[in-house]
């Protein structure tokens, strides 16, 4: 038994469909773009940190 009663099988039947259905390409292309938000998510959140600490750091003077 694998997760959560799903065996290995299963799991690679699900992704071989999903491969059949959308080709290797889309989902290279999906995967980069993907890479491409989280980079931009994480670079969001740094600058509002950076921002607040500056804030608190103008507040605290």
């Amino acid at each position: 038994m694998g997760i959560g009663g799903i065996s290995i099988w299963q799991i690679l039947i699900v992704l071989l469909v999903i491969v059949v259905l959308f080709g290797g390409k889309k989902i290279r292309s999906l995967g980069s773009d993907l890479g491409e938000g989280l980079k931009g998510f994480k670079k969001a959140i740094k600058d509002e940190d950076v921002e607040t600490t500056s804030q608190s750091d103008l507040e605290d003077k």
